[in-house]
């Protein structure tokens, strides 16, 4: 029995839960509300995708309804799909030799459209192993599956996303009334019963359901319209990232048949006062950013005074109540940072409210999420990341920050070390200097496996335009400090940004040419600029020269706009052949081809030189006094001896460094050895005292050790360089 059940609606990711409802555990916790929360988006699709899931969904088709080629051929093999739908499911759960061979050289699977052009992609995978080739046949198969069902049962169907269409760019509640109204699907219909067995068994007060993605948005309200005709006395709220960046100025009373409350922003604070509210400790005009339906009209109650709960107090995640063996593993490209978003099982940490930079002319910064920074302190995630991994046994961490600031993560890399966490971890980041090599060095030692960040449009102009506060020189240096340290990088691209030009487009590819063909870029993707409501684009469009066509003054969902620009080229023309490009350039080809040739249709030549990105690569570093002095290795050990020079014997030390995967030798003069030594004990990233380089120079000085700057140019200083010391 729960007090508050919390729900994330079919469908998002099959490999892991999205985080919302475990945060919200988690704070509900620190209130001693007792919460359960679900998945029902993996839990349909561990019910669809059985035999007994499957033979129901074949006996819901008629023959006659089997129009496509593709439909046809798996309509014919049912059979066999249910025959074998449990063991691709059990084997995408937990990978084993013995089944992986069975997959893999025999007949066992039935294979249809998206089997075409396996060997192109077994190609594609180079030396893929057996386990990761077995899973990429069994990913297949799901997708054979989903593209009948797509044609066949349910056009609003998809692995991650459910009625997407319907859900994005909704300014009318219409269409989702309208289908509101239609009899349940089949999918719909095992979301009903996942849920009607679920609430016998919480049998809560209140729910609260996280709506993410326009994907998650109408089934949501199939929610909310299944628990209003059977559970009248519950009472439903709904929030989440859709809500808070779309229905900001909602009015539509008929919203309301379906849910409660509407909550915006931060949920903590809110959920807190609606609770209040609830068990009579709080009058409604104290609700905290919460829309709610008086006398058929649609009102929005912000007279709560509490501030909202500052990251460092919102609890640990909760994910005692995650059914994590119903969630799959699926394998799609051979990319290793895709396979980051579906391969896999990830713990979700925040590690600041908001983005450190949130100035970006694209990006909706003066909504709350982004607007207002907040960082939380490093030893509170440290003890959060060893909370969850003592509750979960599991190791992986995901950082979905809008965008890691630099100096958090370097003091979280510290920290990681101390305490001797063995985790594996990635996040995204923005392409600025104080990347440097060292400190790249420093995030990989800590578990760092990968990055991604904004490259947007590679274009000096547009990048101003777009106030990101990069440069492409800083992005070449930068995925470069990244990439040599073993650090995975993928890139988010953009085209089609207001003013842009067909000549800055092509400039664009040929930077992302240059990225690939040097090797400090893994992957990436094209996305056309999308103008939002709440974006500095959208809030002052004729800076941009920019006309707002359609998506404003809705009653429903108001974000996205339809927009035209008056300066720029006709954008959409260039996407295929945009996104054909990168794909061989991911691939490793095609980097001596004419950009022209990835168009069907003529487009200027580049104005760029081929080697620009190489000539700005450069090894300076500029270090603060300030800076940090660390050593990463894990021993010193020193042997003294004499050494002849000319007539005299001279003592000199001989230091062996000790790292993970070096052993260097260094021979000193002894009173340079003993400093070193002394000098490495305080500088060890096990010792919370701050040495920072100005330290070092005085310390290098007072001792009489001779010039500094020679010292820091000279062999022994690349020696340490190399066993570990860096300076950040």
């Amino acid at each position: 029995m729960s007090q508050v059940l919390i729900l994330t609606p079919p469908f998002t990711q099959l490999n892991t839960p999205y985080p919302a409802t475990a945060y919200l555990k988690g704070y509900l916790n620190t209130l001693g509300i007792k919460s359960a929360q679900a998945d029902l988006g993996i839990n349909v699709i561990n019910k669809l995708f059985t035999k007994s899931g499957l033979s129901r969904l074949f006996d819901n088709v008629t023959e006659e309804n089997v129009v496509g080629d593709n439909a046809k051929r798996i309509w014919l093999l049912k059979d066999e799909y249910i025959a074998q739908v449990d063991r691709v499911m059990n084997y995408l759960k937990e990978l084993t030799v013995d089944e992986a061979q069975l997959l893999v050289n025999s007949n066992v699977l039935p294979e249809s459209g998206r089997f075409s052009h396996l060997n192109d992609e077994i190609e594609a995978f180079g030396t893929m192993g057996l386990l990761d080739r077995a899973k990429h046949y069994c990913t297949l198969f799901l997708d054979d599956l989903s593209d009948f069902i797509i044609e066949v049962v349910d056009a609003n169907f998809g692995f991650s996303r459910y009625a997407e269409r319907i859900g994005r760019s909704a300014s009318s509640f219409d269409e989702i009334y309208s289908n509101l109204n239609k009899p349940l699907t089949l999918v719909e219909q095992l979301l009903i019963e996942e849920l009607s067995g679920l609430m016998l068994r919480s049998n809560p007060e209140l729910v609260l359901i996280s709506v993410p993605f326009p994907g998650n948005l109408f089934s949501a309200f199939r929610i909310g319209q299944w628990l209003k005709a059977n559970y009248s006395d519950v009472k439903i709220s709904m929030g989440g990232g859709f809500v808070n960046t779309e229905l900001r100025d909602l009015s539509d009373a008929r919203v309301f048949e379906f849910c409660d409350f509407i909550t915006l922003d931060d949920g903590e604070m809110p959920i807190r006062c609606l609770w209040e509210y609830l068990k009579g400790q709080r009058e409604v005009s104290q609700l905290k950013r919460t829309f709610l339906c008086q006398k058929e009209e649609v009102h929005y109650l912000d007279g709560a005074e509490e501030l909202d709960v500052h990251i460092n107090q919102i609890g640990t995640p909760d994910y005692s109540d995650v059914e994590w063996g119903k969630y799959i593993s699926v394998l799609e490209v051979a990319n290793p940072m895709f396979r980051l978003w579906s391969d896999g099982q990830w713990l979700k940490l925040t590690l600041a409210h908001g983005c450190y930079w949130g100035k970006c002319a694209f990006c909706d910064g003066s909504l709350d999420y982004i607007g207002r920074y907040q960082p939380c302190k490093v030893d509170i995630i440290t003890d959060r990341m060893e909370a969850l991994m003592k509750q979960t046994g599991k190791r992986g961490f995901h950082f979905v920050d809008e965008a890691a600031p630099p100096a958090l993560l370097k003091d979280l890399a510290l920290e990681i070390l101390r305490r001797k966490l063995n985790v594996v971890w990635w996040t995204n980041i923005r392409f600025e200097k104080n990347f440097t090599a060292d400190l790249c060095l420093l995030l990989k030692q800590s578990g760092c496996i990968a990055v991604a960040g904004g490259l947007e449009v590679a274009s000096a102009r547009v990048l101003k335009m777009i106030n990101k506060g990069v440069s492409i020189e800083q992005v070449i240096n930068v995925t470069s400090n990244l990439s040599q340290a073993g650090i995975m990088i993928h890139a988010y691209l953009m085209y089609g940004f207001p003013t842009q030009t067909a000549q800055e487009t092509i400039d664009s590819l040929e930077v992302v040419r240059q990225l690939f063909e040097l090797g400090v870029v893994n992957s990436g993707f094209w996305h056309q600029f999308a103008l939002t409501a709440h974006s500095p684009v959208g809030l002052n469009a004729h800076k941009y020269n920019v006309e707002i066509t359609k998506g404003l003054g809705g009653t429903f969902a108001i974000n996205d706009l339809e927009f035209v620009d008056k300066q720029g080229t006709t954008h959409a023309l260039y996407s295929e052949g945009l996104k054909k490009a990168l794909y061989n350039y991911m691939h490793g080809v095609g980097f001596d081809f004419p950009l022209s040739d990835w168009f069907e249709f003529k487009v200027p030549r580049t104005t760029l030189p081929p080697g620009l990105l190489e000539g700005y690569l450069n090894n300076r570093v500029v270090v603060k006094d300030d800076s940090r002095v660390l050593w990463l290795g894990h021993g010193v050990s020193t042997h003294f001896f004499m050494k002849k020079k000319g007539k005299k014997q001279v003592e000199m030390a001989e230091l062996t460094l000790v790292s993970t995967k070096s052993h260097l030798v260094i021979t000193t003069k002894v009173r340079l050895g003993k400093w070193l030594v002394n000098t490495l004990k305080h500088a060890s990233f096990t010792q919370r005292k701050l040495v920072t380089f100005r330290m070092l120079q005085e310390d290098y000085e007072d001792n009489k050790l001779g010039d500094f700057d020679v010292f820091i140019g000279s062999y022994t200083f690349s020696k340490l360089k190399e066993s570990g010391l860096i300076i950040v």
